[in-house]
């Protein structure tokens, strides 16, 4: 079994950053993917952004060139969100996928508001 811990949620004013970042424990392969999900009201979950091990990316288009994904290892990835939107608020779910298996963690609400 895989547990993820999120972290740097928060509130924030437009055009304002913030980091997220996500802990991986458990069963963890040294191959996976990681990324970010959000779900704002009323829609539907939308990735934001994935990361391998090996260091390929894939962004969201409403985000890039504002938010960067990293990794630190095979068990932690960061989100570093720039330029703040209102429409970037939203619950922001990390996510590890290995062996066609996904986990998934609780979510962190990041508000943006002036």
């Amino acid at each position: 079994q895989v547990q993820l811990v999120e972290s740097g949620g928060g509130l924030v004013q437009p055009g304002g950053s913030l980091r997220l970042s996500c802990a991986a424990s458990g069963n963890i392969f040294s191959n996976n993917v990681m990324g970010w999900y959000r779900q704002a009201p009323g829609k539907q979950r939308e990735l934001v952004a994935t990361i391998t091990t090996r260091g390929s990316t894939n962004y969201a288009d409403s985000v890039k060139g504002r938010f960067t994904i990293s990794r630190d290892n095979a068990k932690n990835t960061n989100l570093k969100m720039n330029s703040l939107k209102a429409e970037d608020a939203a619950v922001y779910y990390c996510k590890l996928s290995q062996l066609w298996r996904e986990y998934w963690g609780q979510g962190t609400q990041v508000t943006v508001s002036s």
